[in-house]
């Protein structure tokens, strides 16, 4: 399956290097390793992200497409639905049928799913939290019940973020 899976990698960032996407880059990680892609997320605007450049990693197993990726942060971002070590949280990396019954089989995992489409669903997460199911407990508080002091924390962030750079 490993070959498979690698194949459509390359066809995907082949795709993304032909079409770019507004408001993401991806790229595979120094060593080459098509299960492991370096990902840019710029700060959508309108929102407290804006101006910030946040780095992730795309991390994919042999069984891709029919396992999703996970994706983690590797700069320092404060929001509802992702953990506090970095780690995304969001319906459409979960597989399977959920057992709580909070999220609906269309808005989780499919075969058919792209890097395309998980990078502009986290985009959307980032301009859109959903705090009924957060991932980080206090930055989704804090989003409910003070949106100015969250508002701060993010933009202080987003400027850091450029530190990285």
């Amino acid at each position: 399956m490993s070959g498979a899976a690698t194949l459509l990698l390359k066809k995907q960032l082949a795709e993304l290097n032909k079409h770019p996407v507004e408001g993401f880059s991806a790229g595979l990680s120094d060593d080459g390793n098509f299960f492991e892609w370096q990902i840019m997320i710029v700060g959508p605007p309108e929102t407290p992200y804006e101006g910030g450049i946040f780095n992730a990693t795309l991390s994919f197993t042999a069984e891709y497409p029919v396992k999703p990726p996970k994706m983690k942060f590797t700069t320092e971002i404060w929001h509802p639905n992702v953990y506090k070590d970095g780690v995304v949280c969001i319906s459409i990396l979960h597989e399977g049928e959920d057992i709580y019954g909070y999220e609906k089989s269309n808005e989780r995992w499919s075969p058919v799913h792209t890097v395309e489409s998980i990078l502009v669903s986290v985009i959307s997460m980032l301009s859109s939290p959903n705090d009924e199911s957060p991932a980080n407990i206090d930055a989704s508080n804090e989003w409910r019940k003070d949106r100015e002091a969250f508002n701060k924390r993010v933009k202080r962030l987003a400027r850091k973020s450029l530190d990285c750079l």
